[in-house]
């Protein structure tokens, strides 16, 4: 099972799992409704024209995009120091890390949910759409696993600031 009086270390290492899985799936999700909206977008016709044609609405793709593979990059280096330390006993940064990608993750699907809601307007408020289900889910990926305010504090304790 493990050594005596060491249960706790592994249980916050079971921690850094779960954060690291929600954080993956938000990164996921941000995808979905980037690609949801993208779609959308391109048959929503408005003043006679798609709406991916109007500048706005790009520069909204734009920046959604450009959050979403900032996270996606820091997922893979999170993966990879995992990879080669699962439980994070000899990189000392992993925990650190982990909090700090679930923040930057959440925050980032909060953004990204918010503007695929824009882009899809009243659409995005009929039940069944996808972008309307992520919208609605953001909090919880937000709290769960431990909220924001919790993982930054984590991290900066972890770095003996």
């Amino acid at each position: 099972i493990g050594k005596e009086n060491q249960g706790f270390r592994l249980i916050m290492y079971n921690f850094n799992q779960e954060r690291f899985a929600i954080a993956c799936q938000a990164v996921q999700l941000s995808r979905v409704a980037f690609q949801e909206s993208v779609k959308y977008a391109k048959i929503r016709k408005t003043f006679g024209k798609a709406l991916i044609e109007h500048q706005v609405i790009r520069h909204k793709l734009a920046e959604m995009a450009r959050r979403i593979m900032t996270s996606f990059c820091y997922m893979e280096k999170v993966a990879f120091a995992l990879q080669n330390d699962p439980l994070a006993q000899s990189d000392k940064s992993i925990p650190a890390n982990i909090a700090l990608f679930k923040v930057d993750a959440t925050k980032m699907l909060e953004f990204v949910a918010r503007e695929a809601s824009q882009i899809f307007g009243g659409a995005s408020y009929v039940e069944g759409k996808i972008v309307d289900r992520i919208y609605r889910d953001v909090r919880a990926f937000a709290i769960y696993g431990g909220s924001e305010e919790i993982m930054l504090d984590v991290s900066t304790r972890l770095a003996k600031l």
